[in-house]
């Protein structure tokens, strides 16, 4: 049985003209988390729109396949519907509408299915509590005065409702203190599963310090130049990124797949 979620093939993308992406080559199975590590403007970022379908972000070469399927075309809503989920790196205010009803909102547009307003309450409760967020929560509207930590917490619980195959999870840790950044990595934890997987990207390792991904890669100048284990992120915290982009320069990434 194939395990495998997703493939990325010689993926190529341009925003306004500019390559921003030069040849990506990913497979990520079920069950795994990989962190997406580089510079900023390595094209992390790029990557994550690029995967969710943001329509500004145009792909030039290459493929992405879902579960077997080229998403290529596919738009943002039905990639949401078969099971992608992107967390933002700077979440929206939404004033006048609370979290609940957002939440409520976005599981009704992704499942397809009418969420009763008593189950869903249930059901919302029960990922609160999971995530250890006080209930009240659930009635301010969507990161109005939230603090950053608030709003990377709220992106991990629109993940605890959405239940998405594949969730993608760009700099959840920016901008966090220690605890903040402890709290988002643990819930991480408890909603990673065998069914599920996880794309992490950041630009540094705190959150490392609390999470125990499969697969580590540097991401340099568009191109994926390494990948490798926990040991690959601690030698980036010592050194930086310098050889790599060196590395970057000369690396063709091209490759059959």
């Amino acid at each position: 049985m194939d395990n495998k979620l997703i493939k990325i093939c010689n993926l190529e993308s341009r925003v306004e003209e500019e390559e921003i992406l030069k040849g990506i080559n990913l497979e990520v199975e079920k069950g795994e988390i990989h962190v997406i590590m580089g510079p900023n403007g390595s094209g992390k970022s790029t990557l994550a729109n690029v995967l969710m379908g943001h329509p500004d972000y145009e792909i030039t070469a290459g493929e992405v396949d879902f579960e077997g399927e080229n998403i290529n075309d596919l738009a943002v809503d039905k990639r949401a519907k078969k099971g992608i989920f992107l967390s933002f790196q700077y979440p929206q205010e939404i004033p006048g509408v609370t979290v609940e009803n957002f939440l409520r909102t976005a599981k009704t547009s992704v499942t397809g299915e009418n969420q009763s307003i008593f189950d869903f309450k249930f059901l919302l409760e029960e990922k609160m509590k999971m995530l250890d967020i006080d209930e009240s929560y659930a009635d301010r509207y969507l990161n109005k005065g939230f603090s950053g930590g608030e709003k990377k917490k709220n992106e991990i619980l629109q993940m605890a409702v959405l239940e998405p195959k594949l969730a993608v999870l760009d700099e959840t840790d920016s901008g966090l203190d220690v605890d903040a950044t402890k709290t988002v990595a643990e819930g991480i934890k408890k909603l990673s599963s065998k069914d599920n997987s996880m794309i992490i990207i950041t630009h540094h390792n705190q959150i490392l310090d609390y999470l125990e991904p499969d697969y580590v890669h540097v991401l340099v100048e568009g191109k994926i130049v390494k990948s490798g284990g926990m040991e690959l992120a601690r030698e980036i915290e010592k050194n930086g990124y310098a050889e790599y982009k060196e590395d970057a320069e000369k690396l063709n990434t091209k490759t059959n797949c």
